[in-house]
């Protein structure tokens, strides 16, 4: 019967890739013992990404049953420290696949098998794919629990639905897939405008004019002015906007913006889901500088050159918006959340005698997004940005500081001057290689990379790299001042145990490793010489080692090196009674 069931569900994959017509029927809620409220939604505009799945509240707590939402197999597991940490994949009988992200632990006998794996390759760290014939699984059939690993900021279930063939992630809640509890429209919080001018294939703004709004009723918002909103000759606006869902305290994305002009279609964003090359494309459908420090959407409702067409299904002269001197226009923006709900947001803009006009830069680069593009500041500093990098053409103007005093994080010795190729509030969709020479202490240079320098507040961030001789070389995505720093200070180890512990009744050994700058890189544990695996739980600066035998009721010995990113390392080394 299971041989039967397999070859059936083979040849069902086969046929399903070449339509995807999803049966909402077919699928059941992946969580039990739950109230079945979400904490994020689809595609949320988050920096650097969209938000690939739905993640769904366990009630505060571990260990909830993961059940299969349709017919399938297990096609994927994966343990890894960051991402979605211990994860599952099921392929489906109509060919689409769900992803259960950041579970405590697989179920019995798929656990036992990656802990095998782990020990057989002397890795924390596994990935593996399987055939049909390996875990056929029928719908609600437990297949993990719940749990809180990987990049996991609390308990909780990230599920995803990513289309056959093409891996393209799905709006589930949009598809009628999940039904949560949602009555509430959006609210939309603020409105930007910006004029736009074009020199040297450049397209330069003006600074940001911005407008705050009240809402006159649920579901309509209005600004506080009573006058037209002034305008130049060309522009577009930019939105604040937030979501919210019955019974929950979090906020949520919206599903699409609108906007119509003179009641004329003019812009329209909308995610109904995304390639997996598309993830990225976050800071292009926002308005990144603002977006980086904002828990609302930003959604610039202008299409920059390098964003894909396919999230704007109604885009009129790339969102721009033509008024002439006198002339008055009628705005009606909209914006949709996935359970259909609306709010509206209405004003006239009156146009300007006088528009913004940028000026000619001869003194600045000219970065094109399609070409690759090297740049040096003297001898200080040489880049590479690939092209594909950037999302539209931009003037670049390499700059100086002195080397910054930060006194206030120990360990960490400035080695250079601070630099700058591109403003911190333009982002790069691909990494650029980034040089920085400078005079390094031959007893640094195995310590020594580059870091981010924000001069406002005087703080620096680890971003890698590798140091020879005299220059410290990385791949970055981070733009704004760079700078080239030493950390000379290993972790610190924590157990969660006392020495000459009775460890009898615990399920787990527990270490809290923390480190003042570059971050941990990896911790390995021996228990009387021998490896053993250990669950990295990142957000809680955990490492976790669950005992998988029983008690010998014995001495046992330890020894823990956690190592950092510049290589700094500790031991720790005690004994337990199990």
């Amino acid at each position: 019967m299971r041989r039967i069931l397999t070859a059936a569900l083979a040849a069902f994959y086969v046929c399903a890739t070449a339509a995807q017509n999803l049966d909402t029927t077919r699928y059941i809620f992946p969580v039990r013992q739950v109230a079945g409220m979400f904490a994020a939604n689809f595609g949320e505009i988050r920096t650097g990404h969209f938000h690939a799945g739905v993640d769904i509240k366990t009630d505060g707590t571990e260990g909830k049953p993961l059940v299969a939402v349709a017919d399938g197999y297990v096609s994927r597991a994966v343990i890894t420290t960051y991402g979605y940490g211990k994860a599952i994949y099921l392929t489906l009988a109509d060919g689409t696949t769900a992803v259960y992200g950041h579970l405590q632990r697989f179920r019995d006998d798929i656990d036992d098998y990656m802990q095998a794996e782990r020990y057989r390759t002397r890795s924390n760290e596994i990935d593996r794919w399987f055939t049909p014939d390996r875990w056929p699984v029928k719908r609600g059939e437990v297949i993990g629990h719940s749990g809180n690993s990987g990049s996991s900021m609390g308990p909780h279930l990230h599920f995803e639905l990513r289309e056959a063939g093409t891996g393209r992630r799905l709006n589930t809640v949009r598809q009628g897939i999940f039904r949560p509890a949602d009555k509430l429209p959006p609210r939309i919080l603020r409105l930007h405008y910006v004029e736009v001018d074009t020199v040297q294939g450049v397209c330069l703004r003006s600074r940001p004019a911005s407008y705050n709004l009240v809402r006159e009723a649920e579901g309509r918002y209005k600004t506080t002015r009573r006058e037209p909103i002034p305008v130049g000759r060309k522009g577009y606006f930019i939105v604040e906007v937030t979501d919210r869902r019955n019974d929950v305290n979090n906020t949520f994305g919206i599903w699409r913006l609108s906007a119509t002009v003179d009641g004329e279609p003019h812009f329209e964003y909308r995610m109904d889901g995304f390639l997996p090359s598309q993830a990225r494309y976050s800071d292009a459908v926002s308005w990144y500088a603002r977006q980086r420090d904002s828990r609302n959407e930003v959604i610039r409702m202008a299409r920059l050159t390098g964003a894909p067409k396919a999230f704007y299904p109604v885009l009129r002269e790339q969102g721009i918006i033509r008024t002439d001197s006198g002339q008055v226009r009628v705005i009606h923006i909209e914006a949709e959340d996935d359970c259909g709900n609306r709010s509206t947001l209405t004003f006239n803009i009156r146009g300007q005698s006088e528009s913004f006009q940028a000026q000619a830069d001869s003194t600045a680069l000219i970065l094109r997004p399609d070409h690759s593009n090297s740049i040096a500041l003297g001898r200080r500093l040489t880049a590479n940005i690939p092209a594909g990098a950037l999302y539209e053409a931009c003037h670049c103007r390499p700059d100086t500081l002195d080397k910054p005093n930060i006194d206030s994080l120990q360990g960490i010795v400035v080695l250079s001057p601070a630099v700058r190729i591109l403003d911190a509030g333009i982002p790069l969709h691909k990494e650029a290689t980034v040089t920085l020479h400078t005079e390094i202490p031959r007893t640094l240079r195995l310590r020594t990379m580059l870091a981010s320098y924000t001069p406002e507040n005087r703080k620096i961030a680890s971003i890698g790299g590798t140091c020879t001789g005299r220059t410290v070389t990385a791949r970055t995505r981070k733009t704004g001042w760079l700078v080239a720093v030493a950390d000379t200070l290993p972790p610190h180890i924590r157990p969660r145990f006392t020495k000459k512990s009775d460890l009898a009744r615990a399920e787990s050994l527990r270490f809290t490793v923390t480190d003042n700058f570059s971050g941990v890189a990896s911790g390995t544990l021996h228990i009387d010489g021998r490896w053993m695996p250990c669950d990295r739980l990142p957000m809680r600066n955990l490492f976790v080692h669950r005992f998988d035998t029983k008690p010998e009721r014995r001495k046992h010995r330890i020894h823990f090196t956690a190592t950092d990113a510049a290589g700094n390392t500790t031991v720790w080394e005690g004994e337990f009674f199990r």
